[in-house]
């Protein structure tokens, strides 16, 4: 399989731009851009399952201190990216707050825009 840097490009731009600048700031708006509506977000949290549709976690980051208002600690890291064809996965470590999140993020390219599809999600002891 042939790696199509062009897509990938686009996907670390969405990861981010959106994605990562989203959360970091609490922008709502920027996350709205980049995750499908219709996405859902499985996984757990020190243990806890979590569930939520996009709209509910876009609305809980909304509703949060974000990182760049706490002053704590916000490092993002982009492990790996898949592309094939019109569909593609990424791995992230995203240390914010007391987490360590891994994140595997499902995207679809819909009418020439890399969206998210599907999150999930794992906290992991540092």
């Amino acid at each position: 399989m042939k790696t199509d840097t062009v897509q990938e490009t686009e996907i670390r731009n969405a990861i981010e731009q959106y994605y990562f600048k989203g959360i970091y700031e609490g922008n709502t708006d920027l996350l709205k851009q980049v995750f499908h509506k219709d996405a859902l977000l499985f996984g757990d949290i020190k243990g806890v399952p979590y569930y939520k549709t996009a709209t509910q976690y876009i609305e809980g980051v909304g509703s949060r201190i974000s990182s760049q208002k706490s002053g704590k600690d916000f490092k993002p890291t982009i492990i790996s990216i898949d592309v094939i064809n019109t569909i593609a996965t990424a791995k992230l470590n995203v240390k914010m707050y007391d987490y360590n999140y891994y994140n595997f993020i499902t995207f679809n390219k819909t009418d020439g825009k890399w969206l998210i599809v599907n999150k999930t999600l794992t906290d992991v002891k540092l």
